[in-house]
This record gives structure tokens, sequence and C-alpha cells, in this order.
């Protein structure tokens, strides 16, 4: 262990890298755990951004660089679980070129539409989609998305025709939801909070098995005779597969200790996400399970990437 550790202390520079640019879900993660993760490590974390490439850019930074632990992937599930069963090639292999270190945070989706939408609730959304005469428009943050996959799943669940807007990211897909191009837009519940908070959206229901803190008015979409819809767009820690197992181990120790860290819990808690620390045997399940279910539907599907 006192070898494992040698990589951090005098002030030794460790950096997250995040495949978004700044200001995003999974950069404020970072940011919030970066300082006191670097008191864990007695050392310095910074946050290194290197968007581009659905997750390329990021993922090769990392898998090439010298395996001490001072250089970690935090990626939400899209990159890790969904683009090596979206992409007949990959730059990157998740088993050949990474090991888990832990989970950090979870993320539920949750069903929004614009505020003067009718609908009181999914149910009600769903009912009024069949009635349509037209395929109403649910918006993604792009092909093969967690928001897609979980409109996907929703057809699939209620059979309504729904017709798929893919945006670049989702942000531009949030501001047409409010502005009444689009419909509806399934995403993470810390990047719409302030909106349903300010009335500018209205929650329909959550893609979990159970509600969230933040909302608990809003009902799950298995309590409104909904079942099947179940999203967990994950946030986790990755090293290079070469990084020795004690280093992984103390990283892992040094990520619980930061998560539960009450200044850090209660900001993550604050926006929305869950913390969420894990062994990385479990995130290492978590990244199966979740591959195996993502890959199933988007073969079901036939979901295939732009370009």
């Amino acid at each position: 262990m006192l070898a494992a550790t040698s990589a951090w202390g005098q002030g030794k520079v460790t950096r997250i890298v995040v495949a978004f640019p700044a200001g995003g879900p999974v950069d404020f993660v970072a940011r919030t755990i970066a300082e006191q993760l670097g008191k864990e490590l007695d050392g310095q974390v910074i946050v290194d951004n290197k968007p581009g490439g659905n997750g390329v850019i990021a993922a090769q930074n990392v898998s090439q660089s010298t395996a001490d632990g001072t250089t970690l992937w935090l990626t939400s599930v899209g990159a890790a679980a969904i683009n090596p069963v979206l992409y007949e090639t990959l730059a990157y292999d998740m088993h050949r070129d990474f090991a888990p270190v832990a989970r950090v945070a979870d993320n539920d989706e949750v069903l929004v539409v614009n505020a003067s939408n009718p609908a009181k609730d999914a149910a009600e959304f769903v009912a009024n989609a069949k009635a349509s005469s037209q395929p109403v428009a649910i918006a993604s943050s792009g092909i093969g998305s967690i928001p897609h996959l979980a409109m996907e799943q929703l057809a699939d669940v209620t059979k309504a025709n729904f017709l798929h807007v893919p945006y670049k990211g989702a942000a531009p897909a949030i501001t047409d939801v409010m502005g009444g191009q689009v419909a509806a837009f399934f995403g993470d519940i810390p990047g719409l909070i302030g909106h349903i908070k300010g009335g500018k959206l209205k929650a329909l229901g959550i893609a979990a098995t159970s509600r969230h803190a933040l909302l608990p008015e809003v009902r799950t979409l298995s309590e409104q005779g909904l079942p099947g819809v179940d999203t967990n767009n994950w946030y986790a820690l990755f090293v290079s597969v070469k990084t020795p197992p004690g280093v992984v181990n103390v990283l892992n120790e040094a990520i619980r200790r930061t998560l539960s860290t009450k200044t850090i819990s209660d900001k993550l808690i604050a926006s929305g996400a869950v913390p969420s620390p894990s062994s990385p045997q479990e995130l290492a399940d978590a990244l199966k399970r979740d591959t195996e279910k993502w890959g199933k539907l988007i073969k079901a599907k036939n979901i295939r990437p732009e370009g």
C-alpha cells in the first residue's frame, strides 16, 4: 500500500479527464470532487476537458497515459457502455484499455415537456400522443444517447407514435422543448431541475425505480402504468488497464472518502445527482450489465450513429 501511494504526495498532480466541455454536468461532478480528492491523495487534482469524438479523444488520452493512477477518466455511461455497441469500430476497448475504479454518481432521467403542454403526467402525455394523427416529436441529445434510448423504451412500452429528433447535445434540445419546436425530452435531472423549478418545463415522470428527492411529487413511469423505462446515466472513473491493482484500490478508497464528505455529497445532491460510490468490481458488473442491456435495444431497433 505504501508503494501504491508513492504516485501521490509532495504536491503531485492528478488529472481527471472529462470528455465534455467545461460547464456541463460531467464537468460539474469532476470539479465538485476534485479539491477534496486532492486532499485525500495528499496532492492536487485538476480537471482536464478533452471534448470531441463522442468520448474517443478523452478515452485515448487516458489509455495512453502513464499507468500510475495520476490520470483518471470520468465518463458517463454513454462512452463506457453504449459506444462499444453503437459503433462497429471504436478506437478504444473498455476491457482491453481500462480498469474500473469507482462509480461516482447516478443520474435519473426525467420526461419533460413545455410548461404549456396540457398533459399532467406521462400517462396522459402518452394517451394524447396515441390520439394524435401526427407523430409526436421527442428530442434527444444525439443518436444512441441515454435520452434517445429512454424514448425508445417508452415507445416499446406504449406503442405510441413518436418521432425521434436528435440534437447535438442536450442544451439545444432543451431550448427547443421550451420554445415548442418539439414536444418532449428525456434528460438528466441535474441538467433540467433549474428549468423545472423555474416553471419553464413541466416534469411528467421519472424513468427510474423510485422517485427523486428533488421532485418528490413527480411519479415514476412505473407508478403511472408505464413499466420498463428504467435508465441510469451513471458517471464513473476509469484508469489505464496497466495501472497496478494496489493503486486502483488507493484511488477507490480516496473516492469513497471524498463522496462521504458532507460538503461534497450535499453539493451533488443539491444538483440532482446521487453520490453512488462503488467498488471496482461493482463498477465492472454495472458496465457489463448496461452494455448488454443497451446493446440489446440498439440491435433490436437497428440504431446506427450518424455519419
